[in-house]
């Protein structure tokens, strides 16, 4: 049955009414908060209590990067369990299966903020994770059917999945982000430690990257003392001064953090290799040990961390955007 996204119920943030200020809207899709359990449905209620504590957990450490720049419009969707979808083997399958009822989701939320909250105004796409696989489709499928709304994309911020040649080969209307202020671009990238090994989870073999924080698609280092601000998160159990935990407002940013420079590497080993066509975002400040992590992935899986090491670089690369689309 299909989702009645005129009830507001079916909304993770649905702006009451627009700040006069922000000439443009942010639809943003987070990631994935849902995990089936033993036994449990492979895709989640749109009401699932789990994945709505999640989503809006994501929402603070992700979405309010872009707050200042945007009024935010995020849908609930039916999410993909987290473990059977981090198992899939290729991108293709992986597509297949978000392509079902979570994308479908999403694109339906999407058509409807269009056609009814976004009157012509530019917007920002922004994800992570299973919702920068959903984007991925929403901008093959429905922006190659409504070039016009495709015109008004300033961006496209889908962090935390693998966009390829080939994906931009079969889809020649798109084009990955080259530097700090294109628009109409896809910004992405997958961070881990330089000691990271074996294969990540959501790096596939010619995933594409650019610097979080000198925006550029080189393999010089940007360094942590370039870094305008890692967003700080909470945890009173934790030694360290980051880590996965609650989001205090207002936000407090740790500057000097985390450095970044992309790298190739063996999409199965992690290990360099100067000859692949796979890229990440290496983050060599940041100790493995004080991060949480999915257990049993190795230290150095920085993947919930896309957003918050670069947090304040991504809040203003957006602006910068916003401004460059604005003032052409």
């Amino acid at each position: 049955m299909a989702i009645d996204y005129a009830k507001a119920a079916n909304w993770l943030s649905l702006p009451s009414q627009l700040d006069p200020v922000k000439n443009v809207d942010v639809f943003y899709v987070y990631p994935t908060a849902y995990s089936a359990g033993t036994g449990g449905a492979l895709i989640s209620e749109i009401n699932n209590a789990q994945m709505m504590a999640g989503a809006k957990y994501a929402f603070q450490k992700n979405a309010t990067a872009f707050a200042t720049v945007g009024n935010i419009y995020a849908p609930y969707y039916r999410q993909a369990d987290a473990v059977y979808t981090l198992g899939l083997p290729s991108t293709d399958a992986v597509y297949d299966f978000i392509g079902g009822t979570p994308a479908t989701d999403v694109i339906a939320a999407f058509d409807y903020y269009i056609k009814n909250y976004n009157n012509n105004r530019p917007f920002i796409l922004v994800s992570h994770s299973q919702g920068s696989t959903i984007v991925a489709l929403l901008l093959q499928n429905y922006m190659k059917a409504n070039p016009d709304v495709y015109q008004r994309m300033i961006a496209a911020y889908a962090i935390g999945w693998s966009f390829t040649q080939d994906y931009f080969d079969r889809n020649p209307h798109l084009k990955f982000a080259q530097g700090p202020d294109d628009t109409g671009v896809i910004i992405s990238y997958n961070t881990q430690s330089p000691s990271f090994t074996g294969r990540n989870p959501v790096v596939f073999p010619g995933a594409m990257a650019i610097n979080p924080i000198s925006w550029t698609r080189t393999a010089t280092l940007a360094p942590a003392s370039a870094n305008a601000g890692s967003l700080r998160l909470f945890d009173a159990t934790a030694p360290a001064p980051f880590y996965q935990g609650d989001v205090i407002f207002p936000v407090q940013t740790v500057t000097g953090y985390a450095d970044a420079q992309i790298a190739a590497i063996n999409p199965t080993t992690s290990a360099l290799d100067p000859n692949s066509a796979t890229e990440v975002v290496l983050c060599s400040t940041v100790d493995p040990a004080t991060i949480k992590r999915p257990s049993p992935i190795a230290p150095g899986f920085f993947h919930s961390y896309d957003y918050p090491f670069y947090y304040s670089n991504i809040a203003a690369n957006a602006a910068n955007r916003v401004a460059r689309y604005l003032n052409q």
